[in-house]
């Protein structure tokens, strides 16, 4: 499957994502278990969003140079429709990692090595994902009915599962890590593997950064088909992918103080799959303009969200708590 994006582009890209993820996971990580106030999480979140739409900016740039305004407004229009549904999608995923560091009692200090671990995994996990999946569906057309099929199920199941407390004790993979490998009690610092008794054991540590990858698996199964109904081109599909991943630990850090005011978005997103779905499957049939659809999944968000505030309970409407990170 080709793409319209030159290739100067591409290394603009990498670039980028590099001096991200350094700025990120180096540069920031020398503060070390430094106090993480809900103001610095949502300067963070902003700054990765403003990186994300400046990209976008220069790609439309880049189209209108060479193809024309016309080219240029819906190549840019469909980076911005992909980058918002992953990034919306993301936010399910932050919830059930905050039910893991909740479940295993990580102390904030710790759970920003563990998120920096699932970054790296997810960007290099969806890009193999993604360009796979660009190739498969330049050669199997009907592989689009597939995921369609497949959105439309899972969004279904997700408007059942919402508001219900996942149970992780009966987690196969949490029983299957726990059968392979012997856990010590406590944790070791940000240690994945300690020594008692004279062994070399794994720290409850390992077993987080474990599920959470798995998670990630898991989540990229569900949100990399969703943007392939938005386009198939494969530069726009890894970029809009991977812009709405390198703000997950800043984004993390916010939403965990503010996830009782949005208890009814896993609804909203269950919706905005169904849509993705639905539209995939009638691909063919009836073409949805990608300004509409942009105003569609915006639309559905923003109404679930207004809901989750006015239906909040008064406890919960209050000052967001400070987190350590």
């Amino acid at each position: 499957m080709s793409t319209m994006a030159p290739q100067w582009l591409w290394f603009v890209f990498v670039a980028t994502v590099l001096v991200a993820l350094f700025v990120d996971f180096v540069l920031l990580s020398r503060r070390g278990a430094a106090e993480v106030t809900v103001p610095q999480a949502a300067r963070w979140s902003v700054v990765w969003v403003l990186i994300s739409l400046a990209f976008n900016a220069l790609f439309w740039w880049a189209m209108q140079a060479e193809h024309g305004n016309a080219v240029a407004n819906v190549k840019a229009m469909e980076f911005l429709t992909g980058y918002l549904i992953e990034k919306s999608l993301a936010v399910d995923n932050i919830f059930v990692f905050l039910m893991i560091f909740s479940y295993f009692a990580v102390p904030p200090a710790y759970q920003k090595r563990v998120l920096m671990i699932g970054i790296v995994g997810a960007i290099v996990l969806r890009t193999a994902m993604i360009l796979v999946g660009a190739w498969l569906i330049a050669q199997f057309h009907w592989l689009l009915y597939l995921f369609g099929a497949f959105l439309l199920v899972t969004g279904i199941k997700m408007w059942w599962a919402a508001g219900q407390e996942p149970d992780l004790e009966s987690n196969p993979a949490l029983k299957l890590l726990r059968r392979l490998l012997p856990v010590s009690k406590d944790f070791d610092g940000e240690k994945f593997f300690t020594v008692e008794n004279g062994k070399r054991i794994a720290t409850p540590l390992l077993m987080v950064a474990a599920l959470v990858g798995i998670t990630d698996v898991i989540f990229a199964v569900d949100s990399i088909p969703a943007i392939f109904a938005i386009t198939e081109d494969p530069f726009i599909v890894l970029t809009s992918n991977i812009f709405a991943i390198l703000g997950l630990r800043a984004m993390y850090f916010l939403l965990a103080a503010m996830a009782a005011k949005f208890h009814l978005l896993s609804y909203g997103l269950a919706v905005v799959l169904v849509f993705i779905g639905g539209k995939m499957l009638l691909i063919d049939v009836i073409k949805i303009p990608v300004l509409l659809s942009l105003g569609i999944v915006v639309a559905i968000l923003a109404v679930t969200m207004v809901w989750s505030l006015r239906t909040a309970r008064p406890e919960d409407r209050g000052p967001a708590r400070r987190l350590t990170g």
